[in-house]
């Protein structure tokens, strides 16, 4: 999620070549409506997003976020290192720029694998 469409579908792009299955939404109004659809909610397994959207601040939105589904990862690729103090908790993790791919694709990879089950 990003309010440049470039970006957000240069980040997609990216997100494929690791992933399977990477939907882009509009926006977090529609993000946080996906979140309240169980069948949604039950396979999502990562929240990407950019820092900067048009329909709400990314902090407030992943606050949201984190009311609906606490346990859900999610990464925050911002615009400095100088913002990352506006998302704290367990599972939020935050990138600035300068950033490249293959970041973006291992913190991704590593944030989903925190996030697994554990056998029993």
């Amino acid at each position: 999620m990003d309010d440049d469409p470039l970006q957000a579908f240069v980040r997609k792009s990216i997100l494929e070549k690791r992933f399977a299955d990477v939907l882009r939404v509009a926006g977090a109004a529609e993000a946080l409506r996906l979140v309240e659809q169980p069948q949604f909610a039950g396979n999502l397994g990562l929240v990407v997003s950019g820092h900067r959207l048009a329909d709400i601040g990314v902090p407030a939105f992943v606050a949201e976020l984190r009311i609906r589904m606490p346990s859900l990862p999610v990464l925050v690729l911002g615009a400095s290192e100088e913002v990352h103090c506006a998302y704290s908790g367990e599972g939020v993790r935050f990138l600035p720029r300068p950033f490249v791919a293959e970041q973006i694709l291992a913190l991704a990879s590593q944030m989903l694998l925190q996030n697994e089950p554990k056998p029993a």
